[in-house]
Protein backbone atom coordinates (compact mmCIF):
# COMPACT_ATOMS: atom_id res chain seq x y z
CA UNK A 1 0.00 0.00 0.00
CA UNK A 2 1.54 3.34 -0.71
CA UNK A 3 0.03 6.96 -0.20
CA UNK A 4 2.20 8.77 -2.91
CA UNK A 5 3.61 8.42 -6.36
CA UNK A 6 7.16 8.38 -5.71
CA UNK A 7 7.01 5.59 -3.72
CA UNK A 8 6.94 3.41 -6.53
CA UNK A 9 10.22 2.00 -7.42
CA UNK A 10 9.81 -0.75 -9.10
CA UNK A 11 7.57 -2.56 -11.79
CA UNK A 12 4.72 -4.34 -10.21
CA UNK A 13 1.43 -3.89 -8.49
CA UNK A 14 1.29 -1.58 -5.78
CA UNK A 15 -2.36 -0.31 -4.26
CA UNK A 16 -2.83 3.19 -3.50
CA UNK A 17 -4.21 4.46 -0.43
CA UNK A 18 -7.30 6.99 -1.19
CA UNK A 19 -8.70 8.17 2.23
CA UNK A 20 -12.79 8.34 1.74
CA UNK A 21 -13.11 8.89 5.69
CA UNK A 22 -13.70 12.34 5.64
CA UNK A 23 -17.23 12.82 5.69
CA UNK A 24 -16.94 15.98 3.92
CA UNK A 25 -14.92 14.74 1.29
CA UNK A 26 -17.09 12.47 0.30
CA UNK A 27 -20.67 13.54 1.23
CA UNK A 28 -23.57 11.91 -1.12
CA UNK A 29 -21.01 10.78 -3.12
CA UNK A 30 -19.68 7.09 -4.40
CA UNK A 31 -16.70 6.31 -2.90
CA UNK A 32 -15.91 4.78 -6.93
CA UNK A 33 -16.20 8.26 -7.78
CA UNK A 34 -13.00 9.24 -5.48
CA UNK A 35 -11.07 6.19 -7.04
CA UNK A 36 -11.78 7.15 -10.42
CA UNK A 37 -11.47 11.09 -10.01
CA UNK A 38 -8.18 10.63 -8.46
CA UNK A 39 -6.80 8.13 -11.29
CA UNK A 40 -7.70 11.31 -13.58
CA UNK A 41 -5.74 13.43 -11.79
CA UNK A 42 -2.55 11.19 -11.82
CA UNK A 43 -3.44 11.66 -15.89
CA UNK A 44 -4.23 15.03 -16.69
CA UNK A 45 -1.04 15.74 -14.45
CA UNK A 46 1.31 13.42 -16.48
CA UNK A 47 2.25 11.49 -13.25
CA UNK A 48 0.83 7.89 -15.02
CA UNK A 49 0.37 8.14 -18.85
CA UNK A 50 -2.32 5.04 -18.64
CA UNK A 51 -5.79 4.63 -16.89
CA UNK A 52 -7.63 1.56 -16.84
CA UNK A 53 -10.59 1.96 -15.39
CA UNK A 54 -13.16 -0.90 -13.45
CA UNK A 55 -16.89 -1.14 -13.59
CA UNK A 56 -18.71 1.81 -11.61
CA UNK A 57 -22.61 1.87 -10.74
CA UNK A 58 -24.21 4.58 -12.88
CA UNK A 59 -26.81 4.20 -11.21
CA UNK A 60 -25.41 4.90 -7.95
CA UNK A 61 -23.51 8.01 -9.33
CA UNK A 62 -26.64 9.39 -10.57
CA UNK A 63 -28.36 8.95 -7.11
CA UNK A 64 -25.20 10.40 -5.24
CA UNK A 65 -26.04 13.44 -7.79
CA UNK A 66 -22.55 12.81 -9.37
CA UNK A 67 -23.22 14.45 -12.82
CA UNK A 68 -22.10 12.09 -15.11
CA UNK A 69 -23.88 9.09 -16.90
CA UNK A 70 -20.91 7.00 -16.39
CA UNK A 71 -16.75 7.24 -17.04
CA UNK A 72 -16.83 8.43 -21.07
CA UNK A 73 -18.41 11.65 -19.73
CA UNK A 74 -16.53 12.31 -16.45
CA UNK A 75 -13.11 11.91 -18.70
CA UNK A 76 -14.54 14.42 -21.74
CA UNK A 77 -15.19 17.11 -18.94
CA UNK A 78 -12.38 16.85 -16.99
CA UNK A 79 -10.09 16.65 -20.04
CA UNK A 80 -11.80 19.99 -21.12
CA UNK A 81 -12.53 18.16 -25.00
CA UNK A 82 -15.28 18.55 -26.90
CA UNK A 83 -14.54 15.76 -29.04
CA UNK A 84 -14.59 12.25 -27.61
CA UNK A 85 -15.90 8.76 -29.13
CA UNK A 86 -16.67 5.20 -27.39
CA UNK A 87 -14.69 2.11 -29.07
CA UNK A 88 -15.17 -1.19 -28.64
CA UNK A 89 -11.44 -3.14 -29.47
CA UNK A 90 -11.33 -7.00 -29.81
CA UNK A 91 -8.73 -8.68 -32.02
CA UNK A 92 -12.17 -10.07 -34.03
CA UNK A 93 -14.38 -6.76 -33.95
CA UNK A 94 -13.63 -3.43 -33.44
CA UNK A 95 -16.79 -1.22 -33.19
CA UNK A 96 -16.98 2.92 -32.42
CA UNK A 97 -20.32 4.49 -31.49
CA UNK A 98 -21.90 7.57 -33.05
CA UNK A 99 -23.60 8.35 -30.22
CA UNK A 100 -23.49 7.06 -26.53
CA UNK A 101 -25.78 7.31 -23.55
CA UNK A 102 -29.02 8.74 -24.95
CA UNK A 103 -32.33 7.27 -25.22
CA UNK A 104 -33.34 5.91 -28.37
CA UNK A 105 -36.18 8.22 -29.67
CA UNK A 106 -33.66 10.69 -29.76
CA UNK A 107 -31.18 9.37 -31.90
CA UNK A 108 -32.64 10.50 -34.66
CA UNK A 109 -32.12 14.51 -34.66
CA UNK A 110 -28.23 13.38 -34.42
CA UNK A 111 -28.54 11.87 -37.88
CA UNK A 112 -26.93 14.74 -39.81
CA UNK A 113 -24.50 14.80 -42.68
CA UNK A 114 -22.18 17.56 -40.64
CA UNK A 115 -22.03 15.68 -37.80
CA UNK A 116 -21.35 12.23 -39.47
CA UNK A 117 -18.20 13.43 -41.37
CA UNK A 118 -17.15 15.32 -38.44
CA UNK A 119 -16.92 12.10 -36.32
CA UNK A 120 -15.36 9.56 -38.72
CA UNK A 121 -12.77 12.07 -39.63
CA UNK A 122 -12.10 12.37 -35.87
CA UNK A 123 -12.07 8.47 -35.36
CA UNK A 124 -9.67 7.63 -38.52
CA UNK A 125 -7.89 10.54 -37.07
CA UNK A 126 -7.61 8.65 -33.46
CA UNK A 127 -6.95 4.98 -33.85
CA UNK A 128 -4.31 6.30 -36.53
CA UNK A 129 -2.70 7.84 -33.95
CA UNK A 130 -2.97 5.09 -31.01
CA UNK A 131 -2.67 2.32 -33.23
CA UNK A 132 0.23 3.57 -35.65
CA UNK A 133 -2.15 1.82 -38.80
CA UNK A 134 -4.80 2.70 -40.71
CA UNK A 135 -8.19 0.97 -40.67
CA UNK A 136 -11.14 0.34 -43.06
CA UNK A 137 -14.34 1.81 -41.88
CA UNK A 138 -17.57 -0.56 -42.54
CA UNK A 139 -20.95 1.63 -42.02
CA UNK A 140 -23.76 0.10 -40.25
CA UNK A 141 -27.54 1.36 -42.03
CA UNK A 142 -29.88 2.76 -39.14
CA UNK A 143 -32.91 0.80 -40.41
CA UNK A 144 -33.76 -2.34 -41.24
CA UNK A 145 -32.18 -3.43 -44.48
CA UNK A 146 -29.93 -0.27 -44.47
CA UNK A 147 -33.42 1.52 -45.31
CA UNK A 148 -33.80 -0.73 -48.83
CA UNK A 149 -33.62 2.14 -50.72
CA UNK A 150 -35.93 4.61 -49.18
CA UNK A 151 -38.56 2.03 -48.10
CA UNK A 152 -37.85 1.16 -45.03
CA UNK A 153 -36.32 4.26 -43.94
CA UNK A 154 -34.83 7.71 -45.73
CA UNK A 155 -31.96 8.26 -43.15
CA UNK A 156 -29.61 6.45 -45.30
CA UNK A 157 -29.94 7.48 -49.08
CA UNK A 158 -30.51 10.97 -47.54
CA UNK A 159 -27.93 11.67 -44.83
CA UNK A 160 -25.69 8.53 -44.63
CA UNK A 161 -25.02 7.51 -48.30
CA UNK A 162 -23.66 11.35 -49.49
CA UNK A 163 -21.80 11.59 -45.95
CA UNK A 164 -20.10 8.26 -46.79
CA UNK A 165 -19.18 9.73 -50.45
CA UNK A 166 -17.78 12.81 -48.91
CA UNK A 167 -15.46 10.68 -47.06
CA UNK A 168 -14.31 8.10 -49.60
CA UNK A 169 -11.86 10.59 -51.22
CA UNK A 170 -9.48 10.36 -47.62
CA UNK A 171 -10.42 7.24 -45.88
CA UNK A 172 -11.58 4.29 -46.37
CA UNK A 173 -14.86 3.32 -45.95
CA UNK A 174 -17.89 1.22 -46.68
CA UNK A 175 -21.48 1.06 -46.70
CA UNK A 176 -24.10 1.18 -45.55
CA UNK A 177 -24.77 -2.14 -44.85
CA UNK A 178 -27.42 -3.66 -43.34
CA UNK A 179 -27.07 -3.54 -39.72
CA UNK A 180 -27.99 -7.27 -39.48
CA UNK A 181 -24.78 -8.34 -41.78
CA UNK A 182 -22.48 -5.31 -41.25
CA UNK A 183 -21.21 -7.08 -37.75
CA UNK A 184 -20.37 -10.24 -39.66
CA UNK A 185 -18.57 -8.73 -42.34
CA UNK A 186 -16.46 -6.96 -39.77
CA UNK A 187 -15.32 -10.17 -38.29
CA UNK A 188 -14.00 -11.69 -40.78
CA UNK A 189 -11.60 -8.32 -41.60
CA UNK A 190 -9.13 -7.95 -38.93
CA UNK A 191 -8.52 -4.25 -39.86
CA UNK A 192 -11.97 -2.68 -39.48
CA UNK A 193 -14.19 -0.88 -37.76
CA UNK A 194 -17.71 -0.69 -37.78
CA UNK A 195 -20.14 2.41 -37.13
CA UNK A 196 -22.63 1.81 -35.14
CA UNK A 197 -25.32 4.87 -34.80
CA UNK A 198 -26.31 3.63 -31.13
CA UNK A 199 -24.99 2.05 -27.96
CA UNK A 200 -27.24 -1.10 -28.16
CA UNK A 201 -26.83 -1.70 -31.85
CA UNK A 202 -23.33 -1.60 -31.59
CA UNK A 203 -22.63 -3.55 -28.28
CA UNK A 204 -25.48 -5.73 -28.59
CA UNK A 205 -22.95 -8.07 -31.93
CA UNK A 206 -19.82 -7.07 -29.96
CA UNK A 207 -20.54 -8.53 -26.20
CA UNK A 208 -21.98 -11.26 -28.01
CA UNK A 209 -19.01 -12.11 -29.54
CA UNK A 210 -16.11 -10.83 -27.12
CA UNK A 211 -17.78 -10.83 -23.65
CA UNK A 212 -14.79 -12.26 -21.96
CA UNK A 213 -12.34 -10.25 -24.05
CA UNK A 214 -13.75 -7.25 -25.64
CA UNK A 215 -11.66 -3.78 -24.38
CA UNK A 216 -14.01 -0.13 -23.73
CA UNK A 217 -11.63 2.60 -24.76
CA UNK A 218 -12.46 6.45 -24.89
CA UNK A 219 -11.17 8.35 -27.92
CA UNK A 220 -9.92 11.72 -27.80
CA UNK A 221 -8.60 12.15 -24.23
CA UNK A 222 -4.73 13.81 -23.54
CA UNK A 223 -4.12 9.97 -22.13
CA UNK A 224 -4.85 6.74 -22.53
CA UNK A 225 -7.79 5.62 -21.25
CA UNK A 226 -9.26 1.47 -21.34
CA UNK A 227 -11.84 0.11 -19.36
CA UNK A 228 -13.24 -4.24 -19.46
CA UNK A 229 -16.32 -4.36 -21.45
CA UNK A 230 -18.86 -5.47 -18.80
CA UNK A 231 -20.64 -4.17 -15.68
CA UNK A 232 -19.96 -4.10 -12.09
CA UNK A 233 -21.98 -7.52 -11.60
CA UNK A 234 -22.97 -7.24 -8.11
CA UNK A 235 -25.01 -10.44 -8.12
CA UNK A 236 -21.63 -12.55 -8.17
CA UNK A 237 -19.50 -10.31 -6.19
CA UNK A 238 -17.24 -12.25 -3.23
CA UNK A 239 -18.34 -15.75 -4.95
CA UNK A 240 -15.15 -16.40 -6.64
CA UNK A 241 -16.44 -16.85 -9.98
CA UNK A 242 -15.98 -13.77 -12.02
CA UNK A 243 -13.90 -14.02 -15.02
CA UNK A 244 -11.13 -11.34 -15.24
CA UNK A 245 -10.25 -11.84 -18.85
CA UNK A 246 -11.71 -8.70 -20.04
CA UNK A 247 -9.61 -6.73 -17.27
CA UNK A 248 -6.90 -8.43 -18.26
CA UNK A 249 -7.01 -7.46 -21.96
CA UNK A 250 -8.06 -3.88 -20.96
CA UNK A 251 -4.48 -3.95 -18.94
CA UNK A 252 -2.95 -5.42 -22.27
CA UNK A 253 -4.32 -3.40 -24.73
CA UNK A 254 -3.19 0.00 -22.71
CA UNK A 255 0.64 -1.18 -22.01
CA UNK A 256 0.64 -2.41 -26.00
CA UNK A 257 -0.83 1.54 -27.13
CA UNK A 258 2.26 3.11 -24.98
CA UNK A 259 4.94 1.10 -26.31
Amino acid sequence: MISHLEEVRNQGVYFFNIDTSDPAKVKNRDPSFEYVQTAVDFALGKKVHAVVTAPISKEKWLRAGIPFKGHTDLLAKTAGVKNYAMFFWSESLKVALFTIHIPLKEIFQHIRGDEIIGFIRFVDRELSRLFKKKFTFLVSGLNPHAGEDGYLGTEETDVIIPAVRVLKSEINIEGPYPPDTVFLMARDRKDSVVISWYHDQGLIAFKLLNFHSGVNMTLGLPYIRTAPDHGTAYDIAGKGIANPSSMEQAIRLAEHLLK
